[in-house]
């Protein structure tokens, strides 16, 4: 009885990140360049001809995602760095888990198809016409958001399951499912089913359409005899590659290492580098690299 009288919590206490003013205002600026940044790359992809095919309208999307789970995260944490009391309440923390783990997850199959559309371009030149059609592209998108949207759901559910009859106090600067399991003083054992089995499910199944598809681009690159035929299809492949290597680097430190009680200050690093500065990496990536983008800037 006494459990459930404890399991409504109206607010939860957030440590936050740092106390450090350069470290601040390093945050901040990075939180303005990833805004400027996808609203910039999607404008330049609606505005440009030459950026409508099918790999520019997956790094549109993935600009729009990016752009979605940065301002539910970071603009919380800008104004913890002035707030003395860093406070959130139950609605918010279960909003920010269910928005951020929405488009986490939609991220990760939009890189898998983003991989999958440099497979068939670059393997099967021939039928990349038919095969990555506008309707195919339309459903592979979607597709993307459904999963999202699964994710999502199932990590609020998982939430809602919870009890916090202890203390109140997230050791982070935003609401995850993976710190509020810890803190928890209620049968947890669901809602750790839950986290390892959708990382699992969703996040190894989408990894490996990427690394399946860059096994086989790769066998394919290495057959080409000439050496500006390597380089050219390699050029194309190098963004996203990068892309999906620093995003999936992240992600998986943050949801399949081993759980514990309290977060290290490596773990808090781990999370701002994926929940802050991965969102700002993309286009930055793809504008650099990326010959197209830069013609078309």
């Amino acid at each position: 009885m006494a459990e459930s009288n404890c399991s409504h919590v109206s607010e939860f206490s957030l440590t936050g990140f740092t106390e450090n003013p350069l470290t601040q205002v390093i945050l901040s600026l990075i939180f303005l360049v990833t805004i400027l940044g996808n609203l910039g790359m999607i404008a330049l992809i609606k505005a440009s001809p030459q950026l409508h095919s099918p790999m520019y309208y997956f790094l549109g999307n993935l600009a729009f995602v990016d752009l979605c789970s940065s301002t539910v995260i970071t603009p919380r944490m800008l104004v913890d760095f002035i707030s003395e009391k860093k406070g959130i309440t139950y609605a918010g923390c279960v909003a920010q888990v269910f928005i951020f783990d929405l488009f986490g997850m939609t991220e990760c199959f939009l890189l898998a198809m983003m991989a999958y559309d440099r497979y068939v371009a670059i393997c099967h030149p021939l039928v990349y016409p038919l095969v990555m059609s506008p309707k195919c592209c339309l459903q592979l998108v979607m597709g993307s958001y459904l999963v999202g949207l699964t994710n999502g759901i199932g990590q609020t559910i998982s939430m809602s399951k919870l009890s916090f009859c202890g203390s109140s106090v997230i050791n982070l600067f935003f609401c995850d499912i993976s710190p509020l399991i810890s803190l928890s003083t209620s049968d947890n054992t669901l809602s750790h089913v839950i986290l390892r089995t959708s990382a699992s499910l969703f996040g190894v199944s989408s990894s490996l359409v990427v690394l399946l598809s860059y096994v086989a681009i790769i066998s394919t690159i290495l057959s080409i005899k000439s050496a500006e035929g390597k380089h050219k299809a390699f050029s194309t492949c190098a963004s996203h590659l990068t892309t999906v290597s620093v995003f999936y680097g992240a992600s998986f430190f943050m949801y399949l290492k081993p759980s514990s009680d309290s977060l290290r200050k490596g773990d808090k690093w781990a999370t701002v580098f994926y929940a802050v500065v991965t969102p700002m990496l993309n286009p930055l990536i793809y504008s650099l690299r990326n010959n197209e983008v830069k013609e078309s800037l």
